[in-house]
């Protein structure tokens, strides 16, 4: 049994114990509750002092010094909750509209341009030097944190010391955890100010330890990497972090296109990119129905909504912006949110609203559907990935649909009717 389950049992159980008609069973109970609950705690605080002793050994050996050691690990704190986030997965699986919906709205926007506007001059500079445009940075900005509104408010070494000390994914956490005492080290942060999310992410740009190491900069002079409390500092590192990453000066990120009637949908997809000349000629255009310019530039194609939603051509800037989040939702709403705050209109076709939920548990089974049927769709891990989408789409063409890769639930039923035939 849990800590936290503990906990539940036992209050539950209290109140048993104060039932005049169950007294004397609910002390018994009380009894073993408070007994099971101290020797489960007693046996995680032992378990996480031998952990945190081998990992002092381990940052020694790293080179790194004994007072910074003592200074970060001497005092922290195992949390169960951390445990807890780091194995919870959703139930459901996010749509686009959904996401993107809840991430870009009026307020992000009006909010977007201000600060836009209030820190134009240090932006241009950091834009100058780096050729990272400003409304970018403004926007990852606005994403990660609502614009320094909200850091996290998990005690990073905490956080990091009880990940470390999990099986799961310790060799990752142990090392984010010594890279944590380096940044001490170097004075750029306190223990006691290093706040963040639950898995580590800190500051205005939520940058891991690693992040932070290799690209974290100075940009107010004061001889500190201030990720935190220095907007200058904030916002030059996350300029940085995209320039190393391969970021292209002079590219924008993609835009909305609209996509002639009967479309191949099956061109989709982040891995087949064709030139937006190609794409013109294959009756795509603006969103205000002009040409696509005639140009070599290499592009791949989005509906994230289906052939019902917005469609998108996406540049090699796209695949950067995944650099920084794995997630084609995040990426784009990055971009459309940047182009936003620069003043640009809000998108030509509204993402389809699903009002259907899909679970994580019924994606699997569409996953192991789409293997019976002899199309891979990917490790049967119930994630909505780009693999997963493209079986759906040739699912959906082998059948006379239309192959946009969109999973609904008459198209779950038809691909778990067609499995259900071949076995």
């Amino acid at each position: 049994m849990s800590v936290i389950a503990t906990r539940h049992f036992l209050a539950l159980n209290f109140s048993l114990a104060h039932n005049a008609c169950c007294r004397k069973i609910g002390s018994g109970i009380m009894v073993f509750v408070v007994l099971t609950f101290t020797h489960t705690a007693h046996a995680e605080n032992n378990d996480f002092s031998e952990c945190i002793s081998r990992i002092k050994s381990q940052a020694k050996a790293e080179g790194i010094p004994d007072r910074t050691v003592s200074k970060v690990l001497d005092k922290v704190k195992y949390i169960p909750r951390v445990i807890e986030l780091d194995r919870r997965q959703p139930e459901f699986t996010q749509t686009f509209a959904n996401y993107f919906n809840t991430r870009i709205n009026d307020e992000r926007i009006q909010r977007g341009r201000e600060l836009f506007t209030r820190h134009r001059p240090l932006l241009n500079q950091i834009q100058q030097e780096t050729g990272i445009p400003a409304q970018y940075l403004v926007s990852f900005w606005g994403l990660e944190t609502n614009y320094g509104g909200y850091f996290g408010d998990w005690s990073v070494v905490d956080s990091l010391a009880t990940l470390a000390c999990d099986p799961r994914r310790s060799t990752f956490f142990t090392q984010e955890l010594f890279n944590a005492m380096r940044i001490v080290d170097a004075g750029d942060i306190s223990p006691e100010r290093m706040i963040g999310s639950w898995a580590g992410a800190m500051g205005h740009m939520q940058f891991m330890p690693s992040t932070f190491l290799r690209y974290a900069k100075d940009i107010d002079g004061d001889g500190r990497r201030d990720l935190w409390g220095s907007i200058p500092d904030a916002m030059g590192s996350a300029a940085n972090f995209l320039r190393q990453l391969g970021w292209t000066p002079g590219l924008d990120w993609g835009r909305e296109v609209r996509l002639p009637p009967a479309f191949d949908y099956s061109l989709a997809g982040r891995d087949q990119m064709l030139s937006e000349a190609e794409w013109a000629k294959l009756g795509v255009t603006t969103t205000a129905g002009t040409p696509l310019p005639p140009s070599e530039q290499k592009a791949a194609l989005l509906v994230p909504s289906g052939h019902q939603g917005p469609a998108f051509l996406v540049t090699k800037n796209f695949y950067i912006i995944m650099r920084w989040n794995r997630s084609e939702f995040y990426a784009l709403s990055v971009g459309h949110l940047a182009d936003r705050i620069a003043g640009a209109t809000a998108l030509h076709r509204t993402p389809r609203a699903d009002t259907e939920k899909i679970s994580r548990e019924q994606v699997r089974q569409l996953q192991m559907d789409l293997s019976t049927l002899g199309i891979d769709a990917g490790e049967a891990d119930g994630v909505m990935g780009s693999v997963t989408r493209q079986a759906i789409s040739r699912f959906q063409k082998s059948t006379q649909r239309i192959a946009d890769g969109h999973l609904d639930a008459s198209l779950l039923i038809a691909i778990r009717e067609a499995a259900g035939m071949v076995r």
